[in-house]
């Protein structure tokens, strides 16, 4: 957010010092837009210098929030996860579809629908 900041200010300084330099005769069409650009370019700068703050404030918030309630995770085993109430682990059943038909051996063609 800071490198376009400086980049929009830069940019409107080359405006403006190119727009200095332009003669009223030499512009027929487009003075208008030349201005719009330049005024575009100057309100740019302040839109993205509150943007650069805002960045700079929640990232200061999270550092300072990071640095007081960071705890490091113990080094032991997690505990498994508690299995659903009033189910015994003796009626546990394969998943389904997982045993496998006796596979033909050779090429066989995809079905044709």
């Amino acid at each position: 957010t800071g490198l376009w900041t400086f980049l929009w200010f830069i940019g409107f300084c080359f405006l403006t010092n190119q727009w200095s330099w332009t003669r009223a005769e030499d512009v027929f069409i487009g003075a208008d837009s030349a201005r719009a650009a330049i005024t575009f370019s100057f309100f740019s700068i302040f839109s993205w210098a509150l943007l650069l703050t805002f960045a700079y404030k929640r990232y200061k918030m999270g550092v300072e929030d990071f640095a007081q309630s960071y705890a490091d995770p113990s080094p032991g085993v997690p505990t498994p996860y508690s299995s659903y109430p009033n189910i015994s682990h003796e009626s546990y059943q394969q998943p389904p579809f997982t045993h496998t038909a006796e596979a033909p051996e050779g090429y066989q063609p995809p079905p044709v629908y």
